[in-house]
């Protein structure tokens, strides 16, 4: 009976708990720099659920560092409260083949919270680059190997990922220069000192629409509607076929977290998605909000599980690991 006693009243806790949640702020790790893509799509989210989560203030905390890892263990680790969240893109499919040793299992140490978005990528050189089209582009590169340096924004970045499969793809080796960061990366690319970049239209859109840069191409399958990438081919287009990268974010909170403020998250999730702003602000970088079932909880975690499967080989072809 004592027993009995204890278990009920244990459970009346977590129900009272999961009742007031959220009464105090929530913080969403970002595991990159501010000011970086990433961080701005965890900034715009979190303005679109702090409404549906009763107008509780959300605050971003950068917390960048070994492909993502530092800050995803920080929430794997935290209390599973649901006031430490964390928001990360496709690196939660690359960690497990990128790091000698991994600090925590991302299958089994977060829950899942549902998935943000997509975003495109834009291959994007120096303004300098002397070449007008993808061919020519192909050209000059087939002309400068063992010369080309190719950026950024850190190992096991996006941008590093698309580095890679682009590379794999052309069949050209190009010295990788990682950065502390999408923004310094981008820097050193409109100075010259590097020759190109793959990275996400949340960061090259604006640079390409002021000519700071030059795009040669998308990774979609189709074409982008964006009005600054609308004439850009896809990648595809231009000959290599099959290459398709789309880099997506997601949700996480640490495991245990009780299943109602699982739900509570999901669900202010799924009204911000639908916010006309948030929406407006993702497709004026290029992004899509996700509107398919991968929004549930089970489904998000089972497309990150299929992602592991599919970026494993081109990372163990590549042989650049974080230790």
């Amino acid at each position: 009976m004592k027993k009995l006693v204890c278990l009920l009243a244990a459970l009346s806790a977590v129900f009272a708990f999961a009742d007031t949640y959220p009464s105090k702020p929530i913080s969403i790790v970002v595991p990159f720099a501010a000011g970086g893509p990433t961080d701005r799509v965890a900034r715009d989210l979190a303005e679109a659920m702090r409404k549906p989560l009763g107008e509780v203030s959300i605050v971003v905390d950068n917390v960048l560092g070994a492909g993502s890892s530092i800050g995803s263990n920080k929430v794997a680790k935290a209390a599973p409260d649901g006031y430490t969240i964390l928001l990360n893109h496709i690196a939660m499919a690359s960690m497990p083949n990128l790091l000698r040793k991994m600090p925590f299992n991302v299958e089994t140490d977060f829950e899942y919270l549902g998935m943000i978005n997509d975003v495109p990528m834009t291959v994007i050189a120096k303004p300098t680059m002397p070449a007008k089209n993808f061919k020519e582009f192909r050209d000059w590169l087939n002309a400068n190997k063992g010369k080309i340096n190719l950026g950024n924004a850190g190992v096991g970045s996006a941008s590093h990922l698309c580095g890679l499969m682009f590379q794999n793809a052309l069949q050209i080796d190009m010295a990788s220069i990682p950065y502390k960061g999408t923004a310094p990366a981008m820097t050193d690319l409109i100075g010259g000192q590097i020759d190109l970049m793959c990275d996400q239209t949340t960061n090259t859109s604006s640079q390409i629409e002021a000519k700071k840069v030059l795009a040669f191409g998308v990774t979609t399958a189709k074409r982008l509607t964006t009005p600054a990438l609308k004439d850009l081919p896809t990648l595809q287009e231009s000959g290599l076929k099959g290459f398709e990268v789309t880099i997506w974010h997601g949700l996480y909170a640490p495991k245990g977290t009780p299943a109602d403020v699982v739900a509570k998250i999901n669900n202010a999730l799924k009204v911000a998605l639908k916010d006309p702003d948030f929406i407006k602000k993702q497709e004026a970088l290029g992004a899509v909000v996700v509107s398919d079932k991968r929004v549930e909880p089970t489904e998000h975690k089972k497309f990150v599980v299929s992602e592991i499967a599919k970026w494993s080989p081109v990372i163990a072809a590549a042989k650049e690991y974080i230790d």
